[in-house]
C-alpha cells in the first residue's frame, strides 16, 4: 500500500448519513487531513429538532460554527521523550490550523510497549500537555494500548467559522505559494540515527518540529487563503499534488526558494534517504515535470539532492498556502514579523501537462 491508497479507499466509502449530508462541509472526498461538520442547533436530549433540516453550505456560510476533527500519531523522531510529546502534539494540532480552525479539546492516543519506562511515558505526556496549553486546548483524556512499537499522538477537535474554512483545493491561477517551516526534517531525523548530524543542527530541527503552526495560521487568517495544507508524511511533492486534485491547476515550485533545515542539503548530497521518501518517490515521480522560471520546459536536470528534499517526509511540517499575488508580499512580511519562518516558493498556474512543475536550482 503506497501513499494515498488508503485515502482513495476512504473516499469510496459511504458515510453513515450519506455523502449528501450538507452539514459535512469537508469530508472524505477531498483528502484533507481533518473533517469539518456544521454544528446543528440541538434540542434537549440531543439530536436535531424535528423541524430542522440539514443546513445547506450556503446557509452555513451565513454564520454559526463548525467542528473540525482530526487524529494523528507518530513514532519518536529523537531520543528525547518530552520533546517527542511536544512534537507529536504540534503535529496533531497542525491539522486543525491547516483548516483555518482553532483547537479546543484533545485526547491522547498512546501505543506504549510493555517495557516502556514509566518516567519516559510521563515525559511524553508532559511534553504534549505543554503544547496543548500553548494552543489553548483542553486535554479531556485519552486511550492507551500495548503494542510492539512506541506510537503517540492526539485526537484533536477544533472550531472554525463555516465561511472561513481552508481546504486543500481552491487554488487559482496566479496565486502565490507560501511555505512556512523549513524542509528536510526526515533527512535530519535519519541522519541523527546514523550519527551524521551535529548537535546544533539537531537542536535547530527539534525546535522547528516543536513549533506550533498557530502563529502562522493566525497571521494568514488576516489574508485571503484560497487553499492550504500542512506538509507532513507525503513530503512537499505529495501535499502540493493534493492541492491540484479536483482543481484544474498546476503548481510551479522553485527549488532555489525552498527553506531548508541546516544540514539537510548536505545529508541529501551525501545520499542519505529514508523509506518514506522512497515510497513518496514511487508514488509521485511520474506526476512531476521540469520547467524554467518562466514556466517553459527546460533541459536542466533536477539534482538528486533536491529531488530527495522534495520527496522527504516531514513531521510537524509547515503550512503550504495559495494566496492572491496582490496579497503575497504583505502576507509574507506579516508572517516574518510574527516570528514565522516563511518563503515565497512558487505559484499556481493554469493546468499543464504535469500537475507539479519543478524549477531546478
Amino acid at each position: 500500500m503506497g501513499p494515498g491508497d488508503l485515502q482513495k479507499m476512504t473516499c469510496d466509502l459511504e458515510t453513515p448519513l450519506g455523502s449528501r449530508d450538507a452539514a459535512v462541509l469537508v469530508g472524505t472526498e477531498t483528502g484533507d487531513d481533518a473533517g469539518v461538520y456544521l454544528l446543528p442547533s440541538l434540542v434537549p436530549g440531543g439530536g436535531r429538532s424535528a423541524t430542522q433540516e440539514t443546513p445547506s453550505v450556503g446557509a452555513a456560510a451565513a454564520g454559526g460554527l463548525a467542528l473540525v476533527q482530526t487524529a494523528d500519531y507518530i513514532t519518536p523522531p529523537f531520543d528525547d521523550p518530552e520533546s517527542y510529546g511536544r512534537i507529536a502534539a504540534a503535529n496533531s494540532l497542525s491539522d486543525v490550523y491547516a483548516m483555518g480552525g482553532t483547537p479546543i479539546t484533545a485526547l491522547n492516543l498512546c501505543v506504549f510497549p510493555k517495557d516502556l519506562d514509566l518516567q519516559a511515558a510521563r515525559a511524553i505526556l508532559q511534553g504534549a500537555a505543554q503544547k496543548l496549553k500553548e494552543a489553548g486546548a483542553a486535554l479531556l483524556g485519552g486511550h492507551t494500548v500495548r503494542g510492539p512499537e512506541l506510537l503517540f499522538g492526539l485526537s484533536v477537535s477544533g472550531l472554525v467559522s463555516p465561511s472561513h474554512i481552508w481546504r486543500n483545493v481552491g487554488a487559482q491561477p496566479g496565486d502565490v505559494l507560501l511555505l512556512t517551516k523549513p524542509l528536510g526534517a526526515g533527512l535530519i531525523v535519519t541522519g541523527c540515527r546514523k550519527g551524521l548530524v551535529s548537535t546544533a543542527d539537531q537542536a535547530t530541527c527539534q525546535r522547528g518540529l516543536e513549533q506550533l503552526n498557530q502563529a502562522a495560521a493566525q497571521t494568514l487568517a488576516r489574508f485571503t487563503v484560497h487553499a492550504a495544507t500542512d506538509v507532513t508524511g507525503f513530503g512537499l511533492v505529495g501535499h502540493a499534488l493534493g492541492m491540484t486534485r479536483r482543481n484544474d491547476v498546476s503548481l510551479q515550485v522553485h527549488c532555489a526558494a525552498l527553506p531548508l533545515y541546516a544540514g539537510a542539503l548536505a545529508l541529501a548530497e551525501a545520499g542519505i534517504t529514508c523509506g518514506g521518501a522512497q515510497n513518496n518517490r514511487r508514488a509521485y515521480r511520474e506526476q512531476l515535470g521540469l520547467c524554467d522560471p518562466s514556466g517553459q520546459p527546460t533541459e536542466q536536470l533536477l539534482s538528486a539532492a533536491y529531488e530527495e528534499l522534495l520527496f522527504d517526509p516531514q513531521t510537524s511540517g509547515g503550512l503550504l498556502c495559495a494566496v492572491p499575488e496582490a496579497e503575497a508580499e504583505a502576507a509574507l512580511a506579516a508572517l516574518m514579523d510574527a516570528g514565522v519562518t516563511a518563503a515565497w516558493v512558487g505559484k499556481v498556474r493554469a493546468l499543464a501537462e504535469k500537475a507539479l512543475l519543478i524549477v531546478p536550482r
